[in-house]
């Protein structure tokens, strides 16, 4: 009987996967490209932690404990596989291709007889195909009625953006790189097909920081002489992060840029998911921040041949658990939703776009329509695919035939590129931003936010404002708040060189619902310290909070920090004398209580007769103040009477009509 998939279920529990099997009994395969998962790490992780520096840099130390909320956040994950297994495999003649020691695995190719000798070895678990993945389609530029550019206007700008001025546009990146910000202090790792064309005049001024070729294993990214040709990354790089005015420009044009060759388009199935994995790997080493990958992997042939439609579920494709630990790991990890258009009732999307933390872009024409390659979602498991969109019809990239020349292209290969340029321009307006909050930032401000499907996910990303959904402290503040009983006084000073229109004070009872309780004028800018004073009364609250908002001369503006204020909490019970005294008509008087009583606080005309109860309640602790109006009473002596508890105490105030 010839071998089938249903024979798979009849085979007894096995260390080697029923992939493998079908991939052995393949006529033209006596050799199987395998993961071999170990046990352990085989050693003490808290003796590894202490040497962490030879493991990763020390930007990629600071950057996870933006998600690690350890002095440390190193995890077993971190550290290498365990190199006496290592050499155990060796021994057998086999050549190790990739180690990961995210996934505690090594990649080889192996025949029959050798699986069978590490089918043995008591420290595997288990072996299974590393998936050779086709990237997506190539796909012909739409109809151009749909993608006519857009005209920069004269002097509206900071920069000439040439043809690139419409996909810029289109996600309101330029207003961003009017204030400044273009992706300055960091990191982004471009993982793709290799960089043919770095010569280009758009990549003079690129700070490109690591480079390597995982297919061929040496430095060198292009062409010369190694399997596959760059032409792909050199246009999806010029995308995200080229810079020559009047012609391209990439949104993170001043980013700092680790390029990964994993691609080798020589073949039929282009990539293997080891190259992926070991290269984001690689990147996490030296400190990136965001990585962008325009190759989506899913093929439609028998399941063993690839991943499918029913593997977008988030937990099956190993580039999909690599990629999401990466963004636990403190990555922005983005990624092409893929090219294989619309399915009516599957998804199409390719790994590891249907990773949980991952972004997935999609593609869009220049009038903001889905562009009808575009992969679709959901997952499997029913969650909204793909994330957002950005541009990727005739989008205008790097020509890869001349060092001058510009061209379009089209694919999510390049709304990917694009989107992830604005992660950058978030994170580097606001460093201290985890991957699920930059994520957030950009799927809540977009398009098509309030009714997120399949087909558009969140939409259209807004690089303004995404870059304004979380407040932002304000660069040179420094503010506090002193609370005296009732009044609370708040001063604060900046350095900062922005156009200052002012500053809004807003205050809350619960730091959810906020309300503007004054407007300070700025000075406008500035070098020079400017102080500034604001002085607040609220009555019978125990914690009040306050956060200014600095308004500039342009519009923009950024939010302090919130500032926690807590009611003085008394030592005793104390009554103070009424003010003012003698009053007309009205009066107040202030209380304090230590600690949580029934308190009732009453009026008495000279005769002892009770005039007015003014409290009669449950007290917290803390310092009280309440009004009296006279109303219709006479001028005279009156006393007002305090109790709490066991404490009472009795004071005259004098009414004078």
């Amino acid at each position: 009987m010839p071998f089938s998939y249903e024979s798979f279920s009849q085979l007894p529990l096995k260390k080697i996967s029923a992939a493998v099997e079908y991939q052995l009994h393949k006529p033209s395969s006596s050799e199987v490209l395998v993961w071999i998962f170990f046990t352990d790490k085989g050693s003490d992780i808290n003796t590894l932690k202490k040497y962490h520096s030879n493991i990763v840099s020390e930007k990629s130390i600071q950057r996870r404990k933006k998600v690690i909320k350890e002095d440390n956040p190193l995890d077993i994950t971190d550290f290498r596989v365990n190199q006496n297994y290592i050499e155990q495999i060796e021994n057998l003649g086999l050549k190790i291709k990739r180690q990961s020691k995210w996934l505690n695995a090594i990649s080889v190719y192996a025949d029959r007889e050798k699986l069978n000798q590490i089918e043995k070895l008591p420290f595997v678990t288990s072996i299974d195909v590393v998936y050779q993945l086709p990237s997506g389609k190539v796909v012909n530029d739409e109809n151009p009625e749909f993608n006519k550019p857009s005209v920069q206007p004269e002097g509206v700008h900071s920069y000439n953006y040439g043809n690139s001025f419409t996909q810029l546009q289109q996600m309101n990146v330029p207003a961003v790189h009017d204030l400044g910000i273009k992706g300055q202090g960091v990191t982004i790792a471009v993982l793709d097909a290799g960089f043919n064309r770095l010569s280009h005049e758009v990549f003079a001024t690129m700070n490109i920081i690591a480079v390597w070729d995982f297919v061929n294993n040496d430095a060198n990214v292009g062409d010369h002489g190694d399997m596959g040709t760059g032409t792909h990354g050199t246009q999806t790089l010029s995308a995200i992060g080229g810079f020559k005015e009047g012609k391209l420009i990439g949104p993170a044009f001043e980013a700092a840029y680790i390029l990964a060759k994993t691609e080798n388009t020589d073949s039929e199935t282009p990539i293997e998911e080891d190259n992926w994995i070991a290269a984001i790997e690689w990147a996490d080493s030296i400190g990136v921040d965001v990585s962008s990958t325009s190759l989506g992997y899913i093929d439609f042939d028998f399941p063993y041949t690839s991943y499918t439609w029913q593997s977008m579920d988030g937990n099956t494709c190993r580039i999909t658990i690599a990629a999401d630990l990466a963004v636990k790991k403190g990555i922005v990890v983005l990624n092409s939703a893929g090219n294989e258009g619309m399915a009516t009732l599957t998804n199409t999307l390719g790994a590891p776009a249907d990773g949980d933390s991952v972004i997935a872009v999609g593609a869009v024409t220049s009038s903001g329509v889905r562009s009808s390659f575009s992969s679709v979602g959901n997952t499997v498991d029913g969650r909204t695919k793909p994330d957002i969109m950005a541009m990727g019809s005739s989008v205008t990239v790097a020509s890869t035939s001349s060092n001058t020349n510009i061209t379009t292209s089209s694919g999510t290969s390049f709304s990917c590129p694009l989107a992830a340029g604005v992660a950058a321009l978030v994170l580097s307006h606001n460093p201290n931003l985890t991957p699920i909050q930059v994520r957030d930032a950009l799927r809540s401000t977009a398009s098509n936010a309030l009714t997120p499907d399949r087909f558009m996910g969140w939409g259209i990303v807004n690089a303004m404002a995404a870059i304004n959904f979380y407040p932002l402290p304000v660069e040179g503040w420094t503010f506090k708040g002193t609370r005296n009983n009732f009044s609370i006084f708040l001063t604060w000073q900046t350095l900062s060189e922005k156009n200052n229109k002012g500053f809004e004070i807003e205050r809350s009872l619960d730091k959810s619902t906020w309300t503007q309780v004054a407007f300070i004028e700025g000075s406008g800018t500035t070098t020079n310290v400017r102080e500034y004073s604001y002085s607040d009364y609220f009555e019978n609250y125990s914690t009040l909070y306050y956060r200014f908002k600095q308004v500039d001369l342009d519009g923009s503006f950024t939010y302090s920090d919130v500032l926690e204020l807590d009611k003085i909490i008394p030592t005793k019970f104390e009554l103070g004398q009424n003010y003012p005294n003698p009053f007309n008509p009205s009066t107040s008087i202030e209380y304090k209580v230590p600690l949580a009583s029934k308190v009732t606080l009453k009026i008495y005309d000279v005769i002892g007769n009770e005039v007015s109860t003014l409290v009669n309640e449950l007290h917290e602790a803390g310092n009280y103040l309440v009004n009296f109006n006279s109303n219709s009473l006479s001028s005279g002596i009156y006393f007002y009477s305090f109790q709490a508890g066991n404490y009472r105490e009795i004071k005259k105030m004098v009414l004078v009509r």
